[in-house]
């Protein structure tokens, strides 16, 4: 959109609204790629304090961009037009950095998180294996769909890479074909615009795996990766069995303490269970009017007021006790224990103790 505001309308206004205002997000298109293969597809949904710098590009393009951004519109709109239909002289008076570099920069920006997105679903998928000494079924419908997605962004990356290059002098040939021809500004418009429309198409034709919730038994035999895509799509669940047959699999499954593990999650329970998520989800909102998490959290707590009751938790800490509960923090775990029972872990020990005495 921003492209064709600035390119076709030949509208001053929209010119006006393209220019310039929409670069920092630019810098966002890479920070969610990665957010997403992290929560989504690698199951690792709790982003740490430090991901929080992923978007510290995007902040500090705001921050550089004031200068033209805090402009009249009407004066910025006159100098879009200038600069797009007349001089293409795309220097303007930035605080930190040129807009030659931001050009650069977010491209080269995208094409490494690509990268780097990729590599982090590759170790995950190690890691994993090395865990359980397989992996999900569905695991090479996953690879090849997010290789897919990954492949448009460094197409995109690349040939906009390549177009900076050109225009602003830095010409070059590959096997022969000058640069000026290879990234015109033609072939720019209809392989970005065209790299956009498809991923946008090809992402919601597939909302189970878009979402996280990607079934474990996926058809085999398959030719082609839209074939195999569409086998994992969300389907009716079966009513064969019952709610009591499926809360005796829960039942047996629990028997283990799962839940006292910090990875456990919705993702882990369907693996262990080979029961798609969708399903189990659909259980605990419809059946039990919880959430997985609420749930768990729930589970958690039960297992610690029958520690302390049966006095297996006389010589630990608080913090001791929530870790072995599987909590991530003693703060989360007084939260909880308090909004469960009412009263903090310390003041229900020594509740316990005094009706012991």
């Amino acid at each position: 959109m921003v492209y064709y505001g600035l390119h076709f309308t030949k509208d001053i206004y929209w010119e006006g609204v393209s220019f310039v205002n929409w670069l920092p997000l630019s810098y966002l298109l890479g920070p969610l790629l990665f957010y997403y293969v992290k929560t989504t597809l690698a199951d690792n949904n709790k982003l740490q304090k430090w991901d929080w710098l992923h978007l510290l590009p995007a902040i500090l393009t705001v921050i550089n961009c004031l200068p033209f951004t805090t402009l009249p519109f009407d004066q910025k709109a006159r100098i879009a037009h200038e600069i797009v239909n007349i001089t293409e002289d795309y220097r303007l008076n930035f605080l930190f950095v040129s807009f030659e570099f931001i050009l650069f920069s977010r491209s080269a920006h995208l094409l490494i998180y690509a990268l780097g997105s990729l590599a982090y679903f590759l170790i995950h998928a190690r890691i994993t294996l090395k865990k359980f000494n397989h992996l999900p079924s569905n695991h090479m419908v996953l690879k090849k769909w997010f290789f897919l997605l990954c492949g448009i962004q460094i197409v995109i990356a690349v040939n906009s890479i390549g177009h900076m290059f050109t225009v602003y002098g830095y010409h070059f040939s590959i096997l022969g074909i000058p640069s000026t021809e290879i990234f015109s500004e033609k072939y720019y418009f209809e392989i970005c615009g065209g790299g956009f429309f498809i991923q946008n198409i090809f992402l919601f034709l597939f909302p189970k795996i878009l979402y996280g919730n990607v079934s474990y038994t996926v058809e085999q035999g398959k030719d082609n990766i839209i074939d195999e895509l569409k086998s994992s799509m969300p389907k009716k669940i079966k009513e064969a069995a019952s709610i009591q047959d499926f809360e005796e699999t829960i039942h047996e499954y629990l028997k283990a303490s799962p839940f006292i593990h910090k990875e456990f999650s919705l993702s882990q329970m369907s693996f262990d269970l080979k029961i798609p998520e969708r399903t189990l989800s659909i259980y605990f909102n419809k059946e039990l009017n919880l959430t997985f998490s609420e749930w768990r959290k729930n589970l958690r707590i039960d297992h610690v007021c029958k520690m302390i009751e049966q006095g297996e938790s006389k010589n630990l800490t608080i913090e001791a006790i929530s870790s072995n509960a599987g909590f991530a923090s003693r703060s989360k775990f007084i939260d909880a224990f308090k909004e469960r029972k009412g009263v903090t872990p310390s003041a229900f020990i020594k509740s316990l103790a005094t009706i012991e005495a």
